[in-house]
């Protein structure tokens, strides 16, 4: 039920990457049904991500912004990470730094300026811009807290981690060795000395001494990372675990969503698809989420896997993907092909669908966890090993099928495994029936990601009371 709207204001600042900016604008939606008045800075390009949460709720407000001057590491008219990459990242990080003077002016000159400003994990520059401002930053965490712990500590460490094929976290639970190629691309990528490198470094360390922080998860996939994240990491107890927030204000599960960008099909021939599909759960979604451009030689080997499978699928790719000649005709009816964007929440929540092949992004690890469908994980790079490890050996509800961003999969080995995983229901699709459960108690009232969001309003509200 939406509430009064009050004097509590927040900026609410999104990283532009697909995966980063979802989820924090579906916590906007969530904090203004709460009456909280809501100011969503966004770049000019980046704002038909934006249409459709404005449309369902006219009443948040937009700050646009021009997309800074860009460095010579990001092509002119980028100002998305899905438009360049991974690699990306670190210039479009320092890029969006030089737009603390246009936020401090537009502050300054508000009626009624924020009291407090949510921003993503990569913007951890806006933690020396909320000091200025003097009002709390909060980081949100687009990412798990497993991770975030991973990457504070290897940031906080770079000097004499970074040199090391492994490096172990005995301050973590289990007290996990992981191997250097696993470990998150931005701290691969770092180079000391490097004034790119020292800003990102530099913003990850500032996040640690952020007022508050939200992250997109719950309780019962990371309880003992989020516990290990507030004694460690930020020392405190202003830690609040919304997840899967998707699901919030959902009773019968996930809304569908037009969010995304141009496919070569509609949803609904999409789902009509689905529907004609006879047998529940037998249909396998391959999909690598906005960034990931498969080579040529692993989309040979997919495809050949796919279709030596025998079992049904949806397979996701971007425009420019290369396809073998005559696959979508030998596979028609069995197979359907989708280039460009797709409708992933409402495909996954079909009763047909029973197994997702991912690449591992949080998003796409929470949207499968909502559908309870067996995962199989090909981490690629960026967050993606370490959310495969939570999954296949904390949780138990994923198998590992490949990894790597050049690794090609044997495909003979990847259509046994398809058709006999698909045929069985193994322990790995038992959990994840049972976390999924998990997942939609957690957003219920008395659950506890809905008590975290009830605490956060709660706080958010009472800083609105100091600042008056």
């Amino acid at each position: 039920m939406s509430l009064p709207n009050t004097n509590t204001h927040i900026l609410v600042f999104p990283y532009p990457a697909q995966g980063h900016m979802i989820a924090l604008l579906d916590l906007a939606h969530q904090l203004s049904l709460q009456g909280i008045t809501i100011t969503i800075l966004i770049t000019p390009k980046n704002l038909p991500i934006l249409q459709p949460l404005l449309t369902k709720n006219p009443l948040i407000q937009t700050l646009i912004l021009p997309f800074p001057s860009h460095h010579p590491s990001i092509p002119d008219g980028v100002e998305n990470v899905k438009d360049i990459g991974n690699k990306g990242n670190i210039g479009i990080i320092n890029a969006l730094v030089q737009l603390s003077d246009p936020i401090t002016q537009w502050f300054k000159s508000h009626p009624d300026p924020p009291i407090a400003i949510i921003s993503d994990l990569f913007l951890g520059s806006t933690q020396q811009l909320a000091t200025q401002l003097g009002i709390p930053r909060i980081m949100f965490s687009s990412v798990g807290a497993f991770l975030v712990c991973v990457l504070t500590y290897l940031i906080q460490h770079v000097h004499e981690l970074y040199p090391l094929d492994e490096v172990s976290f005995p301050h973590l639970p289990k007290s996990p060795v992981i191997t250097r190629a696993h470990l998150p691309s931005v701290f691969l990528r770092y180079r000391e000395g490097d004034p790119l490198s020292e800003t990102v470094k530099d913003g990850f360390i500032a996040n640690t001494s952020s007022w508050g922080t939200i992250f997109n998860t719950f309780d019962d996939v990371e309880g003992v990372y989020l516990e290990s994240f507030k004694k460690v990491v930020v020392g405190h107890e202003r830690v609040w675990a919304v997840g899967p927030i998707e699901l919030l204000g959902c009773s019968n599960g996930p809304a569908a969503t037009d969010r995304g960008g141009v496919s070569s099909v509609s949803a609904v021939d999409v789902l009509s698809w689905l529907d004609q599909c006879s047998d529940a759960s037998s249909v396998v979604y391959v999909c690598f989420g906005s960034q990931v451009l498969l080579t040529r030689g692993q989309m040979e080997a997919l495809a050949k896997g796919l279709e030596e499978s025998g079992v049904q699928f949806i397979i996701v790719v971007k425009s420019e993907t290369f396809i073998p000649e005559g696959f979508e005709d030998r596979v028609a009816g069995r197979g359907f092909v989708i280039k460009g964007w797709a409708p992933q929440v409402s495909i996954l929540s079909h009763r047909a669908v029973g197994g997702f092949l991912t690449h591992c992004g949080w998003n796409s690890v929470l949207e499968g966890i909502v559908a309870g469908v067996m995962l199989f994980a090909w981490p690629m790079e960026a967050d993606q090993f370490i959310n495969a490890r939570l999954l296949v050996h904390d949780m138990g509800v994923a198998v590992k099928v490949c990894e790597g961003v050049d690794t090609v999969p044997d495909s003979a080995e990847l259509a046994c495994f398809l058709r006999e995983s698909m045929s069985e229901k193994g322990v790995e699709k038992v959990r994840a029936m049972e976390l999924r459960d998990k997942a939609f108690g957690a957003v219920k009232e008395g659950g506890s990601s809905m008590n975290d969001l009830n605490s956060l309003v709660k706080e958010l509200r009472a800083l609105s009371v100091q600042k008056a």
